[in-house]
């Protein structure tokens, strides 16, 4: 079974921020769960380093423009490091074999839907896009606020328009193709109220691929054209997937794919990419998710406010895990979300130390007391059964949330099992056990450990150090959720750790 998924190109123009850190730990929670499933997973991400924007910088940093790439670049694989993202592939936009790729996939279009003209009109730097006129606010601003220039230049322009019924009709067959149902409407009404043809080159700027020209029909004094940025970005998904030397391959895995991306860039993944590879005969995504975007107490993040959350800086403070259980706990994903300080504080101390580290911390100390060993016993009784039954089914009940991308309730999945844990030692009290019936008693920590061992592996995917530190303190070794429904054969724990120290 294979499951491909991919992060969005990330853009150079500016260095990560708590923003992409979000796209990629969503991606990562999602590779690692199907992994842990038995899937054959593939996850890739990358950065888009082409155009007049990134050039613009560039100059402005008095930099050498593939200096500056490389640098900036560098920047993105060392946070998905940092944020411990177990990605198969990396792909930057300046790779040859990236510019092989996207070069062979502009052939590969239709050739009735490429021609040559001439595009007057707005462009947005910023946005790397086209405006219209009609779109233009009343301050002549692009929709995301971006000021405009006047663009006048012969351009490749794609006929898109050809493709609005396509579209449509696709949408109409796929109803889970876009994710959540908001990005779908808006979409469907996108497209709906009328596609014109993009321009998909550039030829007043030299930095960008190069678009391929038929040779037999090659006039020497003829502008050069650059890719424009998107048909180049987005052909890095399927760079990753072998593109173009085996396309069989690519199309199997397109099929297997979906795309997380910011709800800022919906259309270029939901209307431009799946025209394109239409056009080019190559199997589209099996869905497009994208989320929302993350204030700071209630503030737009920026650089000129000074309010842009750095990941470093939290996992500094609180750890790693605890910042990507944060992201997935306080605000479902696919919606926009404040990102407080005092929020992640709450939940570090209420929710993981409180809640989890002291549940694994009283439940194995006490076994510790007890020379680190107990005698399972299965013989249960209802109330343990309750317990024990909804422990072994928690993967059961996370993977139909986990498909549709639905991190915050199979998270939510797994708290419930913690309140119900905590609730149980609360109930049967083992230390008063202890010293009236121990075969009671060692039902209740068979129960417990069962629970236990649950709770890490529901939280493998979302918190992967923490869950491998409850699993070393029960002796838990191996890496699929088929594991879960062994029973323990060894008993002896070793001095179990404190997960979530109080004191930051």
């Amino acid at each position: 079974m294979k499951f491909c998924i991919t992060t969005p190109i990330y853009y150079i123009n500016g260095e990560p921020h708590i923003g992409h850190a979000y796209t990629s730990i969503a991606a990562d929670i999602m590779a690692r769960f199907k992994r842990l499933d038995g899937f054959d997973v593939h996850l890739s991400t990358g950065t888009d380093e082409h155009g007049i924007k990134v050039a613009r910088t560039a100059k402005k940093e008095h930099m050498d423009v593939e200096k500056f790439s490389d640098i900036v670049s560098q920047k993105f694989r060392d946070m998905s490091n940092e944020i411990n993202m177990s990605y198969d592939d990396f792909v930057r936009t300046t790779e040859k074999r990236h510019i092989l790729s996207a070069q062979a996939f502009w052939k590969m279009l239709k050739k009735d839907d490429v021609y040559k003209n001439v595009y007057s009109g707005w462009y947005s730097a910023q946005d790397e896009e086209y405006i219209a006129e009609s779109d233009l606010d009343e301050n002549r601003r692009a929709p995301s606020g971006a000021t405009v220039e006047w663009m006048e230049e012969e351009s490749y322009f794609f006929r898109l328009s050809a493709y609005q019924d396509k579209l449509l009709d696709w949408y109409e067959k796929n109803p889970d193709f876009i994710a959540p149902a908001s990005r779908r409407n808006e979409i469907i009404s996108f497209v709906k109220s009328g596609l014109r043809d993009l321009s998909i080159s550039r030829s007043q700027f030299s930095w960008g691929i190069p678009v391929p020209v038929d040779q037999e029909n090659e006039n020497k004094n003829e502008l050069k054209h650059v890719m424009y940025v998107w048909i180049d970005a987005l052909t890095n998904y399927i760079t990753s997937f072998g593109f173009p030397q085996d396309k069989a391959k690519v199309s199997e895995m397109m099929s297997n794919c979906t795309h997380i991306v910011g709800k800022e860039i919906i259309r270029f993944h939901a209307v431009y990419w799946p025209a394109f590879l239409m056009s080019a005969g190559i199997a589209l995504p099996k869905r497009i998710y994208a989320h929302g975007w993350w204030t700071n107490d209630g503030m737009k993040m920026s650089k000129s406010l000074g309010n842009v959350v750095d990941p470093k800086d939290v996992i500094k403070r609180y750890g790693l895990d605890t910042l990507r259980y944060f992201l997935f706990r306080e605000v479902k994903f696919g919606e926009d979300g404040d990102f407080s300080e005092k929020a992640l504080q709450n939940r570090f101390a209420y929710d993981l130390a409180n809640d989890l580290g002291n549940l694994i911390q009283r439940v194995l100390a006490f076994i510790q007391k007890r020379n680190g060993n107990f005698v399972a016993d299965y013989n249960m009784s209802d109330e343990d059964r309750s317990l024990f039954e909804n422990a072994r089914s928690i993967i059961e009940k996370m993977r139909p949330a986990m498909d549709k991308q639905d991190l915050h309730s199979a998270l939510n999945t797994v708290w419930d099992l913690v309140t119900e844990a905590n609730k149980y030692v609360n109930d049967m009290k083992p230390w008063e056990l202890a010293k009236t019936d121990v075969n009671r008693l060692n039902i209740v920590l068979t129960t417990l450990c069962e629970g236990i061992r649950s709770i890490a592996f529901g939280l493998a995917a979302f918190m992967p150090d923490t869950a491998r530190k409850i699993f070393d303190f029960i002796n838990v070794k191996g890496d699929r959720f088929s594991e879960i429904s062994e029973n323990f054969t060894d008993q002896h724990f070793p001095q179990p750790s404190v997960l979530f120290p109080k004191e930051r």
